[in-house]
């Protein structure tokens, strides 16, 4: 069956390329797919162009796409067995995983759902003339380029095609080409749930030759787009002359501090999930420790010891605690950066080379790795590795806690441990990032925003400014008695 959607049909790729999957814990064929080219984005923009210029969609009252949307969450849970183990085929997450997001995605329908058909986002200007009906209202953008990346295909998908759909746009959906499966099985959904042909548009492949059209085409009125912050500059260049909107989430290079008064047994087992949850393949992973010296020993000591018996396994081996990464250029990419580290210096605790299990030999897995005694200046402490690899940076007092922290390009997320109240609000009043954790690390909820901070990238993903992203505000003035002003006679 073809996978590309295109106005409510499904369709073969133009050129009549097409790419095999392979499940990178074992590098067994998934599926083979069609790869679309430059003609079938334009094609997909096409579709989503006329369906909003000329379709129902974007004039559906509020109350009835929310009612669409809740639907969506509906058939989610109806079919989140499939979903999971297409999720885990791809990208070799551990399936208990998958079945954790697929309830977030669920979610996220939901919320968004239940915020669009609520409404009230439109308000009334009061102008102090009692002859003006002055009124802010909340339009769609238009059509939109959703671009998603490959560590969580469908979660990144339902945080942009959500709210892009309660705010009434149309879209052209270009998931990562390594973990398609998930978003063919979304636009199953959307048709099922009663969407309009042509809202919503699906094209796979590689950037290059399906998204970067879909970022330069006049049609497309926005792009989101969340992965690397080099593709992020690329998309904002080929945004530039068609004035897009944009909204960008690239990434981050997040601390976790630690302060001594922690509580030991709890800042230890989450400074390992921030970091080792999905092999580190998480934009929002804690892969900077930042320990403070009186306790550095004990709690690196402790934390080198759990990681080092973390199993690794493909996504149905209900032993393995971490899988693989999702290629072997990814791989590669993840040695040379633990090379590098060490070459400047920093100490190798675990890690550190491939796993010798004979089980693990066809998949591309890399250990739980921990380089501790790095410095500021240090490639493995600037730059994002976005595999399985911690950093240990140590720290004196709380001014030097905050300022190394903020001393990275990223503003994501962080974190900060005490079981002082005073102290854990003072330091998360002063990092920059998006998001911050208290005694925590990695929950979300759909009502919070979600979005970076300086070279993380700009807009908001989820809450009321992640609806808000995908509308347009318009001021409407109605002169209720209007007589001749004379001006010019």
């Amino acid at each position: 069956m073809p996978e590309l959607f295109i106005g409510g049909k499904w369709t073969a790729a133009a050129g009549g390329q097409v790419r095999e999957i392979r499940c990178p814990a074992d590098g067994t064929l998934v599926a083979t797919v069609d790869e679309a080219g430059p003609k079938d984005a334009a094609a997909a923009v096409e579709a989503a162009r006329d369906a909003f210029d000329r379709g129902p969609w974007p004039g559906t009252p509020s109350a009835d796409r929310g009612r669409l949307l809740l639907r969506v969450a509906e058939l989610l849970e109806r079919d989140k067995a499939a979903f999971a183990q297409a999720e885990s085929l791809d990208t070799g997450k551990r399936l208990v995983e998958s079945e954790y997001d697929m309830d977030d995605i669920a979610n996220c329908f939901r919320y968004f759902g239940n915020l669009t058909a609520a409404g009230g986002t439109d308000r009334i200007v009061h102008t102090g003339d009692a002859g003006v009906d002055s009124r802010v209202v909340h339009e769609p953008v238009g059509v939109c380029a959703l671009i998603t990346p490959w560590n969580y295909p469908l979660l990144q998908t339902s945080w942009k095609v959500a709210p892009a759909l309660g705010a009434g746009n149309t879209f052209v959906l270009k998931p990562s080409e390594l973990t398609p499966h998930t978003a063919i099985m979304l636009m199953r959904l959307l048709t099922e749930a009663g969407l309009p042909d042509g809202v919503a548009n699906l094209v796979l492949g590689a950037g290059a030759t399906s998204g970067a059209p879909l970022t330069e085409d006049p049609r497309v009125d926005m792009v989101s787009f969340t992965g690397g912050l080099v593709t992020g500059r690329r998309i904002m260049a080929a945004a530039a002359p068609t004035v897009k909107k944009v909204a960008l989430e690239l990434g981050g290079k997040n601390p976790n501090i630690v302060f001594a008064d922690a509580d030991f047994d709890s800042a230890v087992d989450y400074a390992l999930t921030a970091v080792f949850l999905h092999s580190g393949q998480v934009c929002s992973a804690g892969a900077r420790l930042l320990i403070q010296d009186d306790a550095h020993d004990t709690f690196v000591d402790e934390l080198v010891r759990r990681a080092k018996r973390i199993p690794m396994g493909g996504p149905f081996d209900e032993h393995a605690r971490t899988g693989p990464l999702i290629s072997s250029a990814h791989r590669d990419k993840v040695e040379a950066y633990v090379a590098a580290g060490l070459a400047e210096g920093a100490v190798l605790r675990c890690g550190g080379k491939r796993p010798t299990d004979p089980e693990l030999r066809n998949g591309f897995f890399y250990p739980p790795t921990v380089l501790d005694d790095c410095a500021p200046g240090m490639s493995v402490v600037r730059d994002e590795s976005f595999g399985p690899v911690l950093t240990v940076e140590r720290f004196r007092d709380e001014d030097e806690a905050v300022a190394l922290a903020n001393d990275t390009v990223y503003g994501l997320t962080g974190a900060v441990w005490s079981q002082d109240v005073g102290r854990g609000q003072r330091v998360a009043s002063r990092l920059r990032a998006g998001t911050v954790w208290i005694n925590d690390f990695h929950p979300y909820v759909p009502q919070a925003e979600w979005g970076g901070m300086k070279q993380s990238g700009f807009g908001r993903e989820l809450g009321p400014a992640g609806l808000a992203e995908y509308q347009e505000a318009k001021h409407v003035w109605r002169n209720l008695s209007p007589t001749p002003q004379g001006w010019f006679e």
